[in-house]
């Protein structure tokens, strides 16, 4: 299914798959974890790459230059523009539901790299807990937040991987798109 970005910054559409059409909402259900390619992943990563069909993910892999998978090696753009078409694709996912979605994020097992590597680091960092919000961009953000404030000394494997490849830029894409707020209150409810 196609998905229109008439705003985005690298991305004009999105190519999702076709049974996001079935549905009126939406719940992203994320490990938040570093990522070898995006810095990080949690619920912005979940709704371009993880909605996304073959086709769209090598869109979005190669910011917008081909959807054909055989091309996506020949055309890795420049890191910017790579987290930015991810930032687009997720606006478009957050648009076609219209407010009717839940991100949850879930901070354990915390790892510098994403669960689909096949040979991943060992968590590098103690569990933090679990964040739920109606913003992507605000749950993504809190993460960021708990884990450069954290007083846990395997912080720096994490963030070493997030600043090597820029990945708060994706928040600020999203941002910029209108997408969500980088502004947020926690509400602990184990209180």
């Amino acid at each position: 299914m196609e998905l229109d970005i008439p705003n985005g910054k690298v991305l004009k559409k999105n190519y999702v798959g076709k049974d996001l059409a079935k549905y009126d909402s939406l719940l992203v259900l994320s490990h938040f974890k570093g990522h070898a390619m995006g810095g990080y992943g949690g619920a912005l990563k979940q709704l371009s790459i993880g909605c996304a069909s073959s086709a769209g993910k090598t869109l979005i892999h190669t910011a917008g230059a081909t959807d054909d998978q055989t091309k996506l090696w020949d055309n890795l753009p420049e890191q910017d523009r790579f987290l930015e078409a991810m930032a687009d694709a997720a606006s478009s996912v957050v648009d076609y539901f219209k407010g009717n979605a839940v991100y949850i994020n879930v901070m354990k097992n915390i790892s510098i790299d994403c669960d689909c590597d096949g040979n991943a680091s060992a968590p590098c960092m103690q569990d933090i807990g679990i964040l739920a919000s109606l913003d992507p961009v605000a749950v993504d953000q809190a993460c960021l937040d708990l884990v450069y404030n954290s007083t846990d000394s395997g912080k720096d494997k994490l963030i070493n991987r997030i600043e090597s490849l820029h990945g708060v830029h994706t928040i600020e894409a999203a941002y910029d798109l209108g997408v969500g707020n980088r502004e947020y209150e926690l509400v602990d409810l184990d209180k």
